[in-house]
């Protein structure tokens, strides 16, 4: 059963074309009409996101080896569209797929067994270990005094120590710890000329 969220989001489908999804997909008529009244905002972000969600659910529609079934029960008592998806799934012993944290969280304390995009997509990132030495692009300053931050390609964020001086190269870094969250990852590095430059102090006594 698919939410609103991971139809906008485009991974969904992306994962039916490889073949790592397939079957019979649930989508709810009262998730639809969530889409089309985004797709409706006078919000034109709103409604460039609902459209794509849209144009999303017709191309999956089109896919061979996928079934798209629309579902046209609703539960009027119920007012929160997440709600109803977790009756609903319950009630058809079906899967939620979503990457919204929350439907996540209230889905899983139902019963419901939820397939969460960012959590998949989190597990086939490389793994990236303290020690190792990484290559990256220092694009802005980060929170901390001195901190850079730059990101890997699929989007993780890598915090620089004292990279100031180096926003807007690419620079060699040093891991020094990886911090896992259901959100993401965020890497922390030194560049690797400090952690050079102080080993070599250590040597020398």
């Amino acid at each position: 059963m698919l939410d609103t969220s991971v139809i906008i989001d485009g991974r969904a489908a992306d994962l039916c074309e490889t073949g790592f999804l397939e079957g019979t997909f649930l989508v709810p008529h009262f998730i639809l009409d969530e889409l089309q009244h985004i797709a409706d905002s006078s919000d034109s972000l709103k409604r460039a996101r609902g459209r794509r969600g849209l144009d999303i659910l017709n191309k999956i529609q089109k896919m061979v080896g996928v079934d798209v079934r629309i579902i046209d029960e609703d539960f009027p008592h119920i007012k929160e569209v997440d709600a109803k998806l977790v009756v609903l799934a319950k009630k058809m012993n079906a899967k939620i797929i979503t990457n919204d944290l929350n439907l996540n969280k209230v889905a899983e304390l139902q019963g419901v067994r939820v397939l969460n995009i960012n959590e998949l997509c989190n597990a086939l990132r490389p793994a990236v270990l303290p020690g190792e030495t990484i290559r990256v692009f220092v694009l802005k300053e980060g929170k901390e005094a001195g901190q850079g931050v730059a990101y890997l390609d699929d989007g993780t964020m890598i915090v620089v120590d004292n990279a100031r001086r180096s926003i807007g190269r690419n620079v060699d870094v040093v891991v020094t710890s990886v911090l896992q969250t259901t959100a993401g990852r965020m890497i922390f590095t030194r560049l690797k000329e400090d952690t050079e430059r102080e080993e070599l102090q250590v040597a020398r006594g």
